[in-house]
């Protein structure tokens, strides 16, 4: 990738000076074409191992790779000029060791030309972040819900109702801030406890299910247009029906197949001129 390409992103110190600031701007991406009409208007572009759910028809994020995070990684650095590319690291391919995490991070970075990593956990990943950000990888955080282990967890229900629990993950965040993350998604908390943990940590939190007090906002871009289930999470607002608009242009696509109207003369390329025999 050339250093002009490179020069015109969002960089991580940018994001992080951010801190209280003008809100960041977030979603995630999963391939070229999306990149490149997200790019103009989002400030970090997260290749989110939703890509399992959204585009590979998963129940979970577990089963999706390190191989496919790369192949997806790669496609929106590609489709994009200005946002920060942060690349998700999933499930089993960090958890083990500090050693383990720098060697996939080493290789998303390396394969994609991504700006970060992103990875779930608190307080036991808190030597993982440093051990990444002591050897250049800048680390994105992400506390409160944490996907990767929604069984453990029981499910994808709202975090910190608890006392205990809301504590725990204050702790969490604080403890990868200290790690040195440049900023945090704060994932599916009640509001006052996102609202707490942004005011008391040192770097930005990016929101989603939490709290308008956080200093960044991100959404499933799926979600927010409408091309992903029937289902609409309370924290999502739809800002395009776009499944809707597929599902009535293949409707005409097919009527005007079956009926014969599809191609016209107009999409048909002619005989052209046929050579005089001499």
């Amino acid at each position: 990738m050339s250093t002009e390409h490179r020069s015109s992103r969002t960089s991580i110190p940018e994001l992080s000076q951010r801190k209280g600031g003008t809100p960041i701007v977030a979603l995630t991406a999963y391939s070229t074409p999306m990149a490149q009409l997200l790019d103009p208007h989002v400030d970090l572009l997260l290749v989110g191992d939703s890509v399992g759910m959204v585009l590979y028809g998963l129940d979970d994020t577990l089963p999706v790779t390190l191989d496919m995070m790369i192949a997806h990684g790669a496609a929106v650095v590609r489709g994009s000029k200005r946002a920060a590319v942060i690349v998700d690291l999933p499930f089993g391919s960090y958890q083990e060791s500090p050693q383990q995490a720098f060697r996939a991070s080493a290789r998303v970075m390396a394969e994609t030309g991504a700006s970060g990593v992103k990875l779930e956990g608190g307080r036991e990943m808190a030597e993982t972040v440093n051990f990444l950000a002591q050897r250049g990888i800048p680390v994105l955080g992400h506390v409160g819900l944490k996907p990767q282990s929604v069984h453990s967890l029981g499910g994808y229900r709202a975090r910190g109702r608890a006392e205990r629990e809301a504590e725990a993950i204050m702790n969490d965040a604080a403890a990868i801030a200290e790690a040195g993350a440049f900023a945090m998604v704060v994932e599916g908390t009640v509001e006052p406890l996102a609202r707490a943990i942004t005011k008391s940590i040192s770097v930005p939190t990016i929101g989603i299910g939490a709290s308008p007090a956080c200093d960044g906002q991100i959404l499933v871009t799926e979600d927010v247009i409408g091309l992903f289930g029937a289902f609409t999470p309370k924290f999502v607002k739809r800002y395009a029906e776009l499944g809707e608009a597929v599902t009535e242009a293949a409707q005409r696509y097919a009527e005007d197949v079956r009926e014969r109207r599809f191609p016209g003369p107009e999409h048909c390329f002619g005989a052209g001129p046929r050579k005089q025999a001499s």
